[in-house]
């Protein structure tokens, strides 16, 4: 089980320039810190607004 994490782990590593984020997890708590940043950024995404075009419109009225 280890040995087969560990090869898929290369894999990923070899192939680090096709992520978008790339962390190395040297302090524990530095990494979850940035895993939180990527996870809130990520939800502010425009396209990942849901019912934001109605919002705008009806902020551009006033």
């Amino acid at each position: 089980m280890i040995e087969g994490r560990m090869s898929r782990a290369a894999n990923e590593i070899a192939h680090w320039d096709g992520y978008d984020y790339v962390l190395c997890n040297v302090d524990a708590e530095d990494c979850f810190q940035r895993v939180q940043t990527i996870l809130h950024a990520e939800r502010m995404k425009r396209s990942r607004q849901t019912g934001l075009i109605g919002f705008i419109r009806r902020l551009s009225r006033y």
